[in-house]
């Protein structure tokens, strides 16, 4: 009773929310943009570093989530809305893999647990990644929200988010009070996006895998924000947002169109030889190519968003060529511009169409299909016939066999 009459007065005075990941530049969007709704009062943001991008009006709290100093924010803020956005594959401040798996495993279990303990807290909103389905050569076409993983992500980010929809199931379970809503994006893009899949759209020759082309699906940066916002209110007539829901702009691309899109040539490698691939580029600082990312570019990954359309009530206003489109023209002309790489296809198919296509009769020109020289031989000379079999000569006949007596 007085947890449900503590959110009735928040609900009263308006909404207290706290933001985790808030110096990330998608925590950073998010942040000036629900402080702009009338109905927060305030924003409370919260990471581990000082933020390189302003922060508004909102409060910046220096903390790290994954000490228990959390419930201390939570309690002297009065937070009643959490937005949990500090889940991501890429470290922050110079980190390396193992403080990004801390933050992400171990910080979530210490927000959670500040959450439970909180009698405010009345809405939770989690940040994951279609990437808990993997990618497997047995995957169904399209994953809905229900559809289980063929193989489980063995490490990686992929790995991180399956383990934090885990501990958040377990925090929906132990506060049905709180309204739980967990958003899973495909391949986020935009021109200012930080991602191990940006960084490796961004080289210069793009490594494939020799005989795969996957789909891809992304959704852009202002989607995602819209998402969040959407998210963290209170249900619009008609709409549930409470529950797991996938996030993609509506089609697909294929790997090969990507890299034609970019104007970056591929070169396709033996599946074998990737992984070493990755261990080169890894090394040298260029991507993160991880192993997830390896089997997402080899076998694809599509998810159905007709959840989140009829019951979230969200759909995304970019579609995935168009969130792609947007994303190549903050990155600039690769090695191939695909201008320049189409008024060379279509100058060569001009020239091989007018050699190809000449009207038989044309003074000065051989009719085409006839042979052209005046070596060339004026007809084909007959073939020699075969005489025909007149008559068929007699089978002489064999001579009768005299019986043999046995003298008796």
């Amino acid at each position: 009773m007085a947890a449900t009459e503590d959110r009735r007065k928040a609900l009263i005075l308006g909404k207290v929310v706290l933001v985790t990941g808030a110096a990330r530049h998608l925590g950073g969007r998010f942040v000036r943009r629900i402080q702009r709704d009338p109905e927060v009062e305030r924003v409370i943001a919260v990471d581990a570093v000082e933020p390189a991008h302003g922060l508004g009006e909102a409060e910046f709290v220096r903390a790290d989530i994954r000490r228990p100093e959390i419930a201390k924010v939570l309690a002297a803020h009065d937070v009643d809305t959490v937005v949990h956005l500090d889940v991501t594959g890429t470290a922050l401040g110079g980190g390396g893999r193992t403080s990004v798996k801390e933050t992400n495993v171990i910080g979530t279990m210490q927000l959670l647990g500040a959450c439970q303990k909180s009698p405010r807290i009345g809405r939770l909103v989690v940040k994951s990644s279609t990437n808990v389905y993997g990618a497997a050569s047995r995957d169904p076409a399209v994953f809905t929200e229900t559809t289980p993983a063929k193989a489980l992500p063995r490490g990686g980010f992929a790995k991180d988010a399956v383990e934090v929809e885990g501990y958040v199931r377990g925090f929906a379970r132990r506060r049905p009070d709180v309204a739980v809503c967990v958003l899973r994006f495909a391949n986020i893009l935009g021109p200012r996006v930080d991602s191990p899949l940006s960084e490796y759209l961004a080289l210069p020759v793009l490594p494939t895998v020799l005989g795969y082309d996957p789909r891809l699906q992304f959704v852009h940066e202002d989607d995602v924000v819209d998402a969040l916002r959407l998210a963290a209110h209170e249900p619009r007539r008609a709409t549930q947002n409470s529950g797991t829901f996938n996030v993609a702009g509506d089609g697909v691309l294929l790997l090969s169109q990507c890299a034609r899109r970019l104007g970056r040539p591929t070169v396709p490698v033996l599946l074998p030889a990737v992984t070493w691939v990755g261990s080169a580029l890894r090394t040298v600082g260029l991507t993160d190519f991880a192993p997830e990312q390896i089997r997402l570019l080899t076998h694809g990954r599509v998810v159905s968003t007709v959840q989140t359309r009829e019951v979230f009530g969200f759909s995304p206003r970019r579609t995935t060529a168009e969130t792609f489109a947007d994303f190549v023209r903050g990155r600039g002309p690769g090695l191939l511009p695909p201008e320049t790489l189409a008024g060379a296809v279509d100058r060569l198919a001009e020239r091989v169409g007018a050699r190809l296509e000449v009207p038989v009769g044309e003074p000065g020109r051989e009719p085409v299909g006839e042979p052209v020289g005046p070596s060339a031989p004026s007809a084909v000379p007959p073939a020699t016939p075969v005489p025909p079999i007149t008559s068929v000569p007699p089978v002489t006949p064999v001579p009768p066999v005299n019986p043999v007596h046995d003298g008796s």
